[in-house]
């Protein structure tokens, strides 16, 4: 989300997006996900390598983490796109830049990005003035999820997006600041896509299914998320979340263990980079 009145990225976004280009800059090859676009999209000015959040030794796994889940979703829409389904939505995109870094794919396919307004036109305005521009196949969604979250269906449809043809769905990083409602209403919406689609949504867990390891980097982003204005509201056991997908209507659901980046990403790395447990996918097909 962003301050629609300032067309300021909240700290989230802006998070994410910086710790992906760190990734690039001080973790050794080979990178997981090369994305420094997201860096130029913020511009965040000299220094921010200094900030307290992006300290390179205490944010290694929730760093490890950002770019784990997103290259597991790209390489998915990769998969897809050899498939032949052409339309690939993110719902609560905030500052993606799969359809600059990946334009291979991404010109296979119709790429509609939904969020808040206030992100969508400081976005709109960032890739203008870097000369990326936003190309006919690209689809910025404007949906105000605070007043009007049930309405996104429509405002796709009213994007271009074709009811009757499969999609992939991805919804990564949100489920935590939603009512377990509002996640069962979004799941029911979803498993009315046209046969063929598939969904991929990440999911905290509760802290005693986190390694123990980990289990003081999840209390605090829980403080800081509070702190912020958004709280975490939502945390999911696997059992849990595959009932509320099967419960919403969709054919296929499975269980994807954030665990399992680690052996699919990062094996074989001499500088002990692994991403941080607590965010798993919940994967589902219509």
């Amino acid at each position: 989300m962003t301050d629609e009145r300032t067309g300021t990225p909240d700290n989230t976004a802006v998070r994410c997006a910086l710790w992906r280009a760190m990734h690039v800059q001080i973790d050794p090859p080979p990178h997981v996900l090369e994305d420094e676009v997201g860096l130029r999209l913020v511009d965040p000015g000299d220094g921010w390598r200094d900030r307290p959040d992006m300290d390179p030794e205490a944010t290694r796994g929730f760093r490890a983490a950002m770019v784990a889940r997103a290259r597991f979703i790209e390489d998915l829409v990769a998969e897809e796109a050899d498939r032949g389904v052409d339309q690939y939505v993110l719902l609560g995109a905030g500052l993606d830049t799969f359809a600059q870094r990946r334009p291979e794919t991404a010109s296979r396919l119709h790429v509609f990005e939904v969020d808040q307004p206030g992100t969508q036109n400081f976005k709109r305005r960032r890739l203008a003035e870097l000369g990326y521009g936003v190309p006919d196949r690209l689809h910025l969604v404007p949906v105000d999820f605070e007043t009007s979250a049930g309405s996104w269906p429509e405002r796709l449809a009213a994007a271009g997006f074709d009811q009757g043809r499969p999609a992939v769905v991805a919804s990564t990083g949100v489920t935590m600041y939603l009512t377990k409602e509002a996640t069962a209403a979004t799941l029911r919406q979803l498993a009315r896509l046209a046969p063929g689609s598939t969904l991929a949504l990440t999911f905290l867990l509760p802290e005693h299914l986190v390694d123990e390891r980990d289990r003081a980097g999840l209390r605090a982003s829980e403080t800081g998320a509070r702190a912020s204005g958004t709280p975490f509201l939502s945390f999911y056991t696997p059992d849990e979340m595959l009932t509320l997908a099967r419960e919403a209507g969709f054919e296929e659901a499975h269980h994807i263990p954030g665990a399992s980046h680690t052996e699919r990403y990062f094996t074989g790395r001499t500088d002990g980079l692994r991403p941080s447990t607590g965010e798993d996918v919940l994967l589902a097909r219509t």
